[in-house]
């Protein structure tokens, strides 16, 4: 389970360095479409890859450790259900479909998470 967890929050470190390197990139098309890729839009989603990378960096730094790592897997679970919410709230603005693709994703992604948390120790 512990090797479960790193690879988990390897992989949303990894999201969060792909979005402060190429934020409309990773966030056009399918998420925020060509808005993403507007300064604005940049600055929030480099936000929220900063998030990703602190949160889940710090995690992955616990989990080596043997520290507690619940808390962060917890953050996580929250910030992603914010995720769901944000998208849904402007799905107006947003390509078709994007707003039940991030409930897809980022509800896959708690779940996951919420499921690891479960499965490792205290």
């Amino acid at each position: 389970m512990r090797r479960a967890a790193a690879a988990l929050l390897g992989f949303r470190v990894a999201y969060g360095g792909a979005l402060l390197i190429a934020p409309g990139k990773v966030a056009g098309n399918r998420w925020l479409g060509a808005g993403a890729r507007q300064p604005a839009a940049t600055v929030a989603l480099r936000g929220v890859g900063a998030r990703e990378i602190a949160l889940h960096g710090i995690a992955l730094a616990e989990l080596a450790r043997g520290g507690p790592v619940r808390p962060y897997l917890a953050a996580s679970f929250v910030g992603d259900l914010a995720d769901i919410a944000a998208t849904f709230s402007s799905r107006e603005g947003l390509p078709s479909g994007s707003a039940t693709a991030t409930a897809a994703v980022a509800g896959g992604s708690a779940a996951l998470t919420a499921a690891m948390a479960a499965g490792l120790e205290k």
